[in-house]
């Protein structure tokens, strides 16, 4: 029996979650993954870009044995997957001396050809040029009288590639792609493939990797495009999973060649076919349920929420990766670390989450009473251990190497400090991971201390500014009063000195935030800044107090990345200048 549909192709996009470097471990996954899509009868099933090795590798690619093992590995999978639809999967290239970051194109039980990445990133956290050759043309897929485009990552945002593609007639586009999470980056994503569907004059289907590495996060959100840059279909945000779609891909258009692209010919699959007729006639799929195949759109999350899902996944993936069973974090009563333990909770379950209170001569009733109950709220384990003896102990001790020195920051450091020593002891017997609870405008500035609360294994927060950590913990009580609202509403404070606050030493956060926001992320002048409402004298100390805290920055803890490459490589600036520093 013949099937009916011969102008559509149905797609299984599988937004994975790959381990860097786990390769036998993501192999088995994408075979089982390709093993489900084929049950479900798709024609196509493609896999983010480098789903097989992980993404970034930085210098795992020039490591020899680490890209033998991704050889061997794909020549074990090729045996896994299943024969009929075409798979295609990201994985690196050596050929010789040359590295490619690839889509690799299976099907019938071998390998049928690759395509190279064109376009390398060359972004300040995924600078790609140093790692990997460029291909030199676009690779178009002949699936029996259908073309389909094959393209990887920034390949698309190239006009020319996309004009290339239309030239060759294609019916559709699959654009394997490891896209990194921003605050509103998936609004900008989408008109730059939308714009890509529009120049390559056919429906684009965008696979995107989802999960923590290190310091970046991907968001998944993969999403099909029709000819116009109308979405079609959607995948959640932050999870892994299988989005299906159809596409109808209208008249065919007649054979053409060029030497301008790359071509590679299979026949038509006949899984979804097989799996269609045998449904016709009331018999079972060819290898497992049935799938409905209307195109589903999930819906965006909103600002605060996508953050908040960000974090939970940023810090979820780097425990499991890392093999730590639990985290640990000092509770101070104050609305960062509340914040970051209500995230923590919410990502790994509250016996997973370990809190530690520690207060001080300085430490008033309200926090330690506040940092309990948001324990009790979360149902987290939590210990109390007082600093005062031994804070007193370094005063003692140290007081005699500078007599009648007046008290300073110095003081006041050795709380932070001591605190560090707890938290650490604790990660170190029981080799929990520390979660460190400064925020994005405290790191800016340099208001933390060095081998005290930066001190840790992952910093949840360090890009999250204070005014959003407000925001998210409003957001994060809506449902219920998890963290105490005296905790939200309390003035800020590190309570290293009676009756401190934070803008003792700071301005205002909304002022603050609003200049680091201008001139780091934005790369705003002074200028600029003081022309969008900002005192010239307020905004000149806070960039004084960016430049001066490089160093600070260098030697904190990596953590999750929420915006574009704020304080990240590209963006450092050195320890050692005298620009915008006072003399």
């Amino acid at each position: 029996m013949k099937s009916n549909r011969v102008h559509s192709l149905r797609v299984a996009l599988v937004q994975m979650n790959a381990t860097v470097g786990a390769l036998k471990g993501n192999a088995e996954r994408i075979a089982e993954f390709a093993q489900r899509a084929a049950g479900a009868g798709a024609d196509l099933i493609v896999f983010p870009e480098l789903a097989l090795s992980g993404y970034p590798l930085e210098g795992l690619v020039r490591m020899r044995d680490f890209l033998d093992d991704c050889a061997a590995t794909l020549r074990d999978l090729v045996k896994a997957l299943p024969r009929e639809p075409v798979i295609v999967v990201g994985a690196p290239l050596r050929e010789r001396r040359e590295v490619f970051n690839a889509g690799f194109i299976f099907q019938g039980g071998r390998l049928r050809g690759a395509h190279r990445k064109l376009c390398l990133s060359r972004c300040d956290a995924l600078e790609e040029r140093d790692l990997f050759s460029a291909g030199t043309a676009p690779t178009v897929l002949n699936l029996g009288a259908l073309r389909v485009g094959v393209a990887i990552a920034e390949d698309v945002t190239e006009p020319s590639v996309c004009a290339t593609l239309r030239a060759a007639g294609v019916d559709a586009v699959v654009h394997l792609a490891a896209s990194v999470y921003h605050r509103g980056t998936l609004k900008a994503r989408a008109g730059n493939l939308a714009r890509a569907a529009r120049g390559a004059g056919a429906p684009l289907v965008h696979i995107n990797l989802v999960g923590g590495q290190d310091e970046l996060i991907f968001d998944g959100a993969s999403t099909v495009f029709d000819s116009t840059g109308r979405v079609l279909a959607r995948a959640h945000q932050f999870s892994e999973e299988t989005l299906f779609a159809e596409i109808s891909l209208g008249r065919k258009k007649p054979a053409r060649t060029s030497k301008r692209w790359n071509s590679v010919s299979v026949p038509f699959p006949s899984v979804g076919n097989q799996a269609e007729s045998l449904a016709l006639a009331g018999g079972s799929s060819v290898a497992g349920p049935a799938t409905n195949w209307k195109n589903r759109r999930f819906a965006v999350q909103g600002e605060l929420e996508e953050v908040y899902s960000a974090l939970k996944l940023a810090v979820r993936d780097y425990v499991e990766k890392n093999g730590f069973s639990k985290v640990v974090m000092g509770l101070s009563g104050g609305v960062d670390s509340a914040l970051a333990a209500a995230i923590c909770v919410d990502a790994l379950g509250p016996d997973r989450v370990v809190g530690v209170t520690m207060p001080s001569r300085y430490t008033s009733d309200e926090t330690l009473g506040d940092a309990l109950q948001l324990a009790k709220n979360l149902g987290m384990e939590v210990h109390t251990f007082s600093i005062q003896k031994l804070h007193q102990a370094y005063l003692d001790e140290f007081m005699p190497l500078w007599p009648g020195q007046a008290g300073d920051t110095t003081e006041e450091n050795f709380q932070a400090r001591i605190r560090a020593n707890a938290v650490m002891a604790l990660s170190n017997k029981f080799r929990w991971l520390t979660v460190t609870t400064g925020n994005r405008s405290e790191l800016a500035t340099g208001y933390c201390t060095l081998y005290g609360d930066m001190a840790g294994g992952f910093a949840l927060l360090k890009d999250v500014p204070k005014t959003m950590v407000w925001a998210l913990s409003r957001w994060r009580n809506a449902g219920g009063e998890v963290i105490p609202v005296s905790t939200i509403e309390r003035a800020p404070s590190a309570e290293l000195r009676a009756n401190q606050k934070d803008q003792d030493t700071l301005p205002p956060y909304d002022v603050l935030d609003g200049i680091i926001e201008r001139y780091a992320e934005r790369g705003w002048s002074v200028n600029e800044i003081v022309a969008d409402g900002f005192e010239e004298a307020t905004v000149r100390r806070v960039l004084r107090m960016i430049h001066l805290n490089e160093y600070k920055r260098r030697q904190s803890a990596p953590g999750a990345t929420i915006s574009p490459w704020i304080f990240a490589p590209g963006r450092r600036l050195p320890m050692t200048h005298h620009y915008g520093k006072p003399r």
